[in-house]
């Protein structure tokens, strides 16, 4: 390169990064440096927060030893680093003063470890956050709740001021910026407007995937059906047998309301529905409306009647059959709990199984999510909820995000925005995408009733139609999946609610997380799950005995559901018949429309 090419060059780089600068001061000013309203779902976690910060510094303030202690630590491993680089630098390889977790992808690039600068930042920026989370540790007088939001919210600014996040520390982004002469952070302004656009009014849901690359009922949620029946809030899919005989009793799946159904219909490799039905069951599958403000009113019972009372009634009327199976996922088990409750009371009986995925009925031990439940937040929730009429499931998608936030937030951020990089296509994150809104009504009283008072285990507490009900009176027999690396549901708060019901109970321990450990078709041999025959009181009592197994629960489930009897072989049953004929193909308009529709 001549010396006039290269001044060219650089006045090329400079001119196109002054530009991006300049729009990136106009997005901060209009979307981040503007007061927060009532309306504006940021600003109340925020005042949520700093009232725990308060109680950390008083907390600190009657035992300033123990900071003092943390604080000589950070200096001491401060001029450790500062001793190493000068080593690096004079051309030896101490060992390094930190390192990152082996789990810490964040880092990855080679010139984090072999460039002596971009070393000395990270070890730098991991001494200092590491020091900021012991001392929150190491604080006195604090309750567990308190430290729980404390450590959430500076966890969030720790990871948050990384210097992976930064164009100007991260090599990664230096390389590819003197590359295309800045054009990746123009295309990564470009797309960030593009994004905050699409996001809750105060938060940002980065892209994670390639959107354009999957449509709902063309190459996701596949799986062949009929829409048989709809009320304001579901619809009922009826899915296509492929088998020429099928199980007597047929099997109604109840997901949870607060996601699109189809996390169990990705794809014809790994679609939980296809697999049930190529076991020979009739599957029916409940798929919730995405909300807006006309449905403001609707209750947590109205789920119930609506849901599956009135599936098991369709049901009823599209196979002939009285008795159903059941299975929930998540909070659609919570609900299917709830709804057993009300039909005991109701001395009723047309559910006569109960499969739970990952479902909690005893709240006492909510998780990470925890960290936003209290009255504080909770009420700054309704406030905003009253003004729209119904809880942006976008808001939910960011907040559930947080809890992994440099795997779910930091990493999109840096290949969106840094890099000018588009997400690959990655069905799972389409769906972790594809959120749903719910009634004000409702969500106020599952918050309140479920998460913050735990009302649901207590014997006559919750009220459902005019009926009170009570878990412990369910007498027919349990299945509990849960899943060991769960974060949104503990598998040992999951075991706590399991004890509530009544009846046989067989309790499964799946591996990995909330959605992969569910999602895992025998055909894959992953993860594995636990077993034990017994439920002793306590969580850790039935895992010392439990018996490892290698491949899919799914295979124990069949053989669990197999000896509940209604297992008599029938023809197979067609979707839609005279008495429920058919309303649409799956997976229906419910399924399809996509949160930024119902805002309109």
């Amino acid at each position: 390169m001549t010396k006039e090419s290269f001044e060219v060059a650089v006045g090329d780089f400079y001119e196109m990064t002054g530009r991006v600068a300049e729009q990136y001061g106009r997005f901060w000013e209009k979307n981040v440096i503007q007061p927060s309203s009532a309306e504006d779902p940021a600003g109340s976690v925020l005042s949520d927060f700093s009232a725990a910060l308060q109680e950390l510094g008083t907390a600190m303030l009657e035992n300033p030893n123990k900071v003092l202690a943390d604080q000589l630590e950070l200096m001491q491993k401060q001029q450790e680093l500062y001793q190493y680089t000068v080593m690096r630098y004079l051309g030896q390889t101490p060992d390094p003063v930190v390192a990152p977790d082996p789990t810490d992808r964040r880092f990855k690039d080679d010139e984090w470890e072999e460039n002596p600068l971009f070393d000395y930042l990270k070890q730098l920026y991991l001494l200092q956050g590491n020091s900021l989370m012991q001392m929150i540790k190491d604080t006195d007088g604090l309750d567990e709740h308190t430290r729980q939001k404390v450590e959430y919210f500076v966890r969030q600014y720790v990871n948050a001021m990384s210097p992976t996040n930064f164009p100007s520390m991260n090599p990664a982004v230096i390389h590819k910026t003197m590359e295309t002469n800045g054009a990746n952070l123009a295309t990564g302004i470009e797309q960030l407007m593009k994004d905050m656009e699409g996001s809750a009014k105060g938060l940002l849901n980065v892209a994670m995937t390639d959107t354009n690359a999957f449509e709902v009922g063309n190459n996701i949620a596949v799986t062949k059906g009929k829409v048989v029946y709809q009320n304001d809030l579901m619809q009922l899919i009826q899915y296509a047998p492929t088998t020429e005989k099928v199980f007597k009793r047929p099997l109604l799946i109840i997901p949870p309301f607060i996601n699109k159904y189809y996390i169990l219909d990705l794809r014809q490799d790994n679609s939980f529905v296809k697999w049930l039905a190529d076991q020979g069951h009739t599957v029916f599958c409940i798929s919730w409306v995405n909300a807006t403000p006309a449905l403001r009113n609707k209750n947590f019972e109205d789920y119930m009647l609506e849901g599956p009372i009135a599936a098991v009634e369709a049901i009823q009327k599209a196979t002939g059959e009285k008795d159903v199976n059941a299975i929930g996922y998540c909070v659609g088990g919570t609900l299917l709990s709830a709804t057993q409750a009300y039909l005991k009371k109701k001395r009723k009986a047309p559910i006569k199984t109960n499969t739970f995925l990952t479902t909690l009925t005893d709240f006492s031990e909510p998780g990470e999510i925890g960290v936003f439940i209290n009255e504080t937040a909770i009420s700054a929730l309704e406030r905003q909820m009253d003004v729209l009429g119904f809880y942006d499931g976008r808001q939910m998608a960011f907040s559930f995000n947080t809890l992994r936030e440099n795997d779910l937030f930091w990493s999109f951020f840096v290949n969106n925005y840094l890099l000018g990089e588009r997400p690959a296509a990655f069905d799972l994150l389409y769906w972790n995408t594809d959120s749903t809104n719910l009634p004000a009504a409702m969500h106020s009283y599952y918050l309140r009733n479920m998460y913050l008072y735990n009302k649901l285990i207590e014997p006559n507490a919750l009220e459902m139609d005019g009926v009170k009900i009570d878990l412990s009176k369910i007498t027919v027999p349990s299945y509990f999946i849960s899943c060991a690396q769960d974060h949104i549901a503990l598998w040992r708060g999951t075991y706590k609610g399991a004890q509530v019901l009544g009846g046989d109970k067989r309790f499964v321990l799946g591996g990995s997380g909330h959605i992969a450990g569910i999602v895992n078709p025998p055909h894959k041999k992953k993860y594995g799950y636990w077993t034990n025959d017994s439920m002793p009181l306590e969580a850790d009592d039935w895992y010392a005995d439990a018996k490892h197994n290698e491949g899919s629960w799914w295979l124990d489930w069949q053989q669990w559901i197999e000896k509940q009897g209604g297992m008599t072989l029938v023809d197979a049953r067609q979707p839609g018949s005279d008495a429920l004929p058919p309303i649409e193909d799956a997976p229906g308009t419910y399924a399809s429309t996509r949160i930024e529709e119902t805002l309109k």
